[in-house]
């Protein structure tokens, strides 16, 4: 079975921060996270649309894939891990802005891609052209895999590849 909740059980209590599932009733205030830490990336690009940015959240919500980054009861951000055929994508994954540049993304994208090369699964993902979150993911073992004038599309073959 493909581990549907990848990050359910993901417990960093020492670095802080602690992983829970997500709810239904998590979307809206997701919705508003995607929309704040999105928004200059978006604008750059001539692409911001305040209702759009939300909506399309909204439509491709899954809780069953999604967890929420908590420090001290309070969301400080969330991922999506959805499996698809023999690849994890990886979605939605927001940090509050007064959370990020603190070492948190990598913890978490840590965790993601340790749980990704137990399962033998190569990890896929798109992030913003311009975004800083790319170096990030650089970071981590993600490659180019192409490049459109919004996204640049990326990968982190599973481990031993």
């Amino acid at each position: 079975m493909v581990e549907t909740e990848v990050m359910r059980g993901t417990t960093q209590r020492d670095a802080g921060w602690v992983l829970r599932a997500a709810v239904g009733a998590d979307v809206e205030v997701i919705a508003e996270l995607r929309a704040a830490v999105l928004r200059a990336d978006l604008e750059r690009l001539g692409r911001y649309d305040e209702q759009r940015v939300r909506q399309r959240l909204r439509d491709s919500f899954s809780p069953q894939h999604t967890s929420i980054v908590t420090i001290d009861d309070e969301m400080a951000g969330c991922v999506t891990v959805r499996p698809a055929d023999d690849r994890w994508l990886l979605e939605h994954f927001y940090l509050a802005p007064r959370h990020q540049g603190q070492g948190l993304g990598s913890a978490v994208l840590r965790a993601v891609l340790e749980r990704a090369d137990a399962q033998g699964m190569t990890v896929r993902l798109n992030v913003l052209q311009g975004s800083g979150a790319r170096r990030l993911y650089e970071r981590h073992g993600f490659v180019v895999e192409a490049e459109d004038p919004i996204d640049v599309f990326m990968v982190r073959p599973r481990s031993g590849c």
